[in-house]
């Protein structure tokens, strides 16, 4: 259920800013979406597990304080960012 290490790696050096970069909110945000849709193959499956639920919607939830502050912060980041990922917003 969770990410790879390899799939994670690819993850941030598509979002990454800078070379160094593993926490900017473009980083985030896209190894949130990556989790949401992973578990959210896994509730389609699993329609009783309510903790995984729960754990679902608290990343959503994650997501999108995050792109709350990307959009308030820098609008020309957050609709890359939106676009790349295919987010409705």
């Amino acid at each position: 259920m969770s990410i790879t290490k390899d799939r994670k790696l690819e993850i941030i050096d598509t979002f990454r800013r800078e070379q160094n970069d593993t926490g900017s909110p473009e980083v985030q945000i896209a190894l949130l979406t990556a989790r949401i849709n992973e578990l959210h193959e896994h509730i389609r499956l699993h329609k009783k597990d309510h903790s995984s639920r729960r754990g679902l919607l608290k990343m959503v939830s994650k997501r999108s304080g995050l792109l709350k502050y990307l959009r308030e912060s820098d609008r020309g980041r957050y609709q890359a960012v939106v676009t790349r990922l295919g987010l409705r917003k």
